[in-house]
């Protein structure tokens, strides 16, 4: 399993930008896509997730009503739609989906960050 992570980018205070996380490899038994977000000297931080089956979401209090994820079942890929965008979301991006075994359990894939900055 391979996570490709991409969108991000500089952009101006209350802008937007889209991140896309796709999976290759076995995509059968996605269990949930996250976002989570690090920035610097801060620790990584859970921003969004969404279930694959259903599509039941949650949010980090802060991001709330601002950021929407989405996911696309037939393209394994899941997207992180950001709005209103301030300077305190400034981090590297990274997503993170889990699969669950077969025989109970699951597994967590990483996929790299991608860097957001948020100007001012």
């Amino acid at each position: 399993v391979q996570l490709q992570a991409f969108g991000g980018g500089l952009v101006q205070a209350g802008g937007f930008l889209r991140l896309s996380c796709a999976a290759s490899g076995s995509t059968s038994s996605i269990y949930v896509m996250n976002w989570f977000r690090q920035a610097p000297g801060k620790e990584r931080e859970f921003v969004s997730g969404i279930t694959w089956r259903g599509g039941f979401t949650s949010y980090e209090s802060t991001v709330k009503g601002r950021f929407t994820i989405s996911r696309d079942n037939a393209k394994n890929t899941a997207y992180l739609d950001m709005t209103s965008l301030k300077p305190e979301d400034t981090a590297l991006y990274y997503c993170k989906f889990v699969y669950s075994r077969f025989n109970g359990g699951y597994d967590d894939y990483w996929g790299q960050g991608t860097l957001v900055t948020v100007s001012s």
